[in-house]
């Protein structure tokens, strides 16, 4: 029998597990509840605890398995495995998933930042499937991101490459990131970005707008209310979505003229403005990306959902292989 990987992806709010074929192929998944009282120290018995008993009820053992592969928020050192700086976690020192893992299972255990490996999921199973040269943009609340070269994750220096949120896209206006640089493109095309836009330009609109009205009126607007304005034809909804796509763009052509990747994948919770995004997006890229690259780089959405992040992780494994 072939053995298997288990894939974790671990999340703020829950921790997505699954026991992934060595092809990529979902068997079985559960998920847990995140457990981040006391700084987080139940999180890694958490799993490891609901990993064993899920083991033992479908009578697997670790013998069935090559290793565990783990996406995690924060800095990531995958060589040590160890991951520091995740504090929505609660996770302000250092953690050693790595030992415990080993401890517990005694398989090969291999991590990676949860951006980077939804990216490598997509690559291996999602959107950019049978290409080795793939970037992942993840659009939620911040701008994630991954970039795979040559069937690798790339990670750079310190484990901090794909750090595409924090590309400078805006000189004009200085919207302010919370890594504390100005001008981010998280600051101006994640989910709190658009709506930063939209703040930012609503007393320059003289217009009807349902948007702009809520803004006036203190009401909390949305990306997705934003988009789905944007849709119906509200003017000043679709002028705050070309700012936010142009923004966008903009990133995307500085991607792809640097690493000429086959896909440029969007996912995240933002991409869930669908085709009308996407199109946006490769229409302003088109814009300043070089001739031969618009040829051979296609801008597409992601496939994978929330597996991506637990398929990514079993690629992690099989890489090591």
């Amino acid at each position: 029998m072939t053995k298997k990987i288990i894939g974790i992806d671990l999340g703020g709010t829950s921790v997505k597990l699954a026991i992934i074929s060595q092809k990529g192929e979902l068997l079985e998944k559960w998920s847990i509840k995140t457990n981040i009282l006391e700084n987080g120290k139940h999180i890694v018995p958490d799993i490891i605890g609901s990993i064993q008993e899920y083991l033992e009820l479908y009578g697997l053992t670790t013998a069935d398995f090559v290793g565990i592969g783990m996406g995690s928020p924060g800095k990531v050192d995958s060589q040590s495995g160890t991951v520091i700086g995740a504090y929505n976690l609660g996770w302000s020192e250092l953690q050693e998933l790595g030992k415990a893992f080993k401890a517990a299972f005694n398989l090969p255990f291999f991590i990676g930042n949860d951006a980077n490996v939804a990216a490598l999921g997509e690559q291996w199973q999602g959107a950019g499937k049978g290409n080795s040269d793939v970037v992942m943009f993840t659009l939620g609340t911040g701008v994630g991101g991954g970039i795979v070269a040559n069937g690798q994750l790339v990670t750079g220096q310190g484990g901090a490459a794909g750090e595409i949120g924090h590309l400078t896209v805006d000189t004009e206006y200085g919207f302010e990131c919370t890594c504390g640089k100005k001008g981010c493109l998280e600051a101006v095309a994640s989910a709190t970005g658009i709506v930063n836009l939209a703040h930012k330009f609503s007393n320059e609109y003289e217009g009807d707008s349902p948007i702009k009205a809520g803004i006036d009126n203190g009401d909390e607007v949305t990306s997705k209310d934003i988009f789905d304005a944007a849709k119906t034809g509200d003017i000043f909804a679709n002028l705050i979505v070309d700012k936010f796509v142009g923004y966008l763009g903009l990133a995307v052509s500085h991607i792809a003229n640097t690493l000429s990747p086959s896909h440029i994948v969007i996912g995240g919770g933002v991409s869930a403005a669908g085709e009308f995004l996407r199109a946006k997006i490769a229409e302003h890229a088109r814009e300043y990306t070089f001739p031969q690259i618009q040829e051979t780089c296609q801008i597409v959405l992601a496939e994978l959902g929330n597996d991506a992040g637990v398929i990514g992780a079993a690629q992690l494994v099989k890489l090591s292989l």
